[in-house]
């Protein structure tokens, strides 16, 4: 498979010299396209700041970080600002819709502020059925439940045909059911949307539909397991197995 997102001994640290920390220690991996991965560790294992890395939110110190052809730790603010825009899809814990506008105009924001407007009507309301919130496109954000607000967002993440997703614990705000509505969504945007999905989640739950998962620790990576051909339950096992091993900081709702 094409590697997409390819990770080459990233390092990060915070403050002076005389109190330096090390957030990401040589950290290498790559991201094949229309792959579903899964980042995992306990809070200052470093998997934030490796996906506000990715997602050129923070700089590295050393290393590179490569999307496609494009090195991005090489690109300037404005160079960035349209690499973000062309290139990667956000997905969040806080929904960040605007309650102003409908979740249909949430959804096409982006492309129209960027010129992009050709067949937006059309396109939006294709990714919204396909979310399970074509009903309540003409809404707003305060008159819909939290897991249609989240859905919004992936819908809002896709519209721009994004290489890469990045999601930072997406299911945190919701509830069980909500959360699993959201995941197989995730699923669906992966396996039919033609959709690369990094998500960052410390729930075993939201892990288990992962087709990879790279635990982190002390801004090193831990250990790396495959789903591979099993079921969810099995995956979700063997999850638990690798979390307790590390210290069992993790959510199994």
């Amino acid at each position: 498979m094409e590697a997409l997102l390819k990770i080459s001994n990233v390092e990060k640290y915070y403050g002076s010299k005389a109190f330096m920390t090390k957030a990401l220690d040589n950290i290498s991996f790559q991201v094949e396209k229309g792959e579903f991965l899964g980042i995992m560790g306990a809070s200052g294992s470093g998997k934030t700041t490796l996906l506000n890395c990715i997602s050129t939110i923070d700089s590295v110190t050393a290393g590179h970080i490569h999307l496609r052809d494009t090195d991005i730790t090489e690109l300037r603010d404005k160079e960035l600002a349209r690499f973000r825009m062309e290139n990667l899809g956000f997905v969040f814990q806080d929904f960040n819709l605007l309650d102003t506008l409908t979740i249909e105009e949430n959804i096409a924001l982006a492309p129209l502020v960027s010129g992009k407007e050709e067949n937006i009507g059309s396109h939006v309301k294709e990714i919204a059925e396909r979310l399970g919130i074509g009903d309540i496109l003409k809404k707003f954000p305060y008159e819909v439940s939290g897991g249609q607000k989240q859905r919004c967002a992936c819908a809002r993440a896709l519209i721009g045909k994004p290489a890469l997703v990045l999601a930072d614990e997406p299911t945190g705000a919701l509830d069980s059911k909500a959360a699993g509505m959201l995941l197989e969504s995730f699923t669906d945007m992966n396996q039919n949307m033609d959709a690369t999905i990094l998500m960052v989640t410390h729930d075993l739950f939201s892990a288990s539909y992962c087709s990879r998962i790279l635990f982190l620790q002390d801004g090193k990576i831990f250990n790396e397991i495959w789903r591979g051909g099993r079921t969810r339950k099995e995956f979700f096992g063997e999850i638990m197995d690798v979390v307790t091993f590390l210290g069992g900081e993790a959510d199994a709702r």
